[in-house]
C-alpha cells in the first residue's frame, strides 16, 4: 500500500512538472512569443505585387501558428493592390467601351459611300427602292 501511494505521489509530481514546463514556468499561463524567423516585408515596396511575389511569400511562424499582425499586414497590402487593380480595370474597360461606341457612331454617321456602316437592307431611295 505504501508503494502504491509513493507511485501516485511521483506521478502527481511528474504531471505537475510537465505542466509547468509547458506553461512557461509560472508566468501567468501564457506561452512566450518566439522571435520572428525571417519577416522583413518580403512583398516589394517599389513596385506592384506580382504573382511570383505571392508564390514566394512565406510568413514566419510562432509557437501558436502564424503571427497575426504580419499576416494581417500582408493580406491588407494584397487586398489594397487588388482593389486598385480592379478599379483600374473598370476604368479602362469603360474608356474602351466609350471609345468603341464613339468610333462606331462616327463610322455610322459617315454613310456607306464614305466607308461607314449601312443599315441592313441598304438605304431607301425616294421611290422606296433599296440602294445597295
Amino acid at each position: 500500500m505504501v508503494m502504491f501511494l509513493f507511485l501516485v505521489a511521483a506521478l502527481v509530481v511528474v504531471v505537475a512538472a510537465v505542466t509547468l514546463a509547458v506553461l512557461g514556468g509560472g508566468d501567468g499561463g501564457t506561452l512566450r512569443d518566439e522571435p520572428s524567423q525571417f519577416y522583413a516585408d518580403p512583398l516589394p515596396q517599389d513596385r506592384p505585387v506580382a504573382p511570383a511575389d505571392v508564390d514566394a511569400l512565406r510568413l514566419p511562424t510562432a509557437v501558436r501558428g502564424y503571427r497575426m499582425a504580419e499576416v494581417d499586414d500582408a493580406l491588407n497590402r494584397l487586398g489594397a493592390e487588388l482593389a486598385e487593380r480592379d478599379a483600374r480595370i473598370t476604368e479602362l474597360e469603360s474608356a474602351l467601351a466609350t471609345a468603341h461606341d464613339g468610333a462606331h457612331r462616327r463610322q455610322a454617321d459617315r454613310g456607306p459611300e464614305q466607308g461607314g456602316f449601312a443599315p441592313p437592307g441598304g438605304y431607301l431611295g425616294e421611290s422606296g427602292e433599296g440602294l445597295q
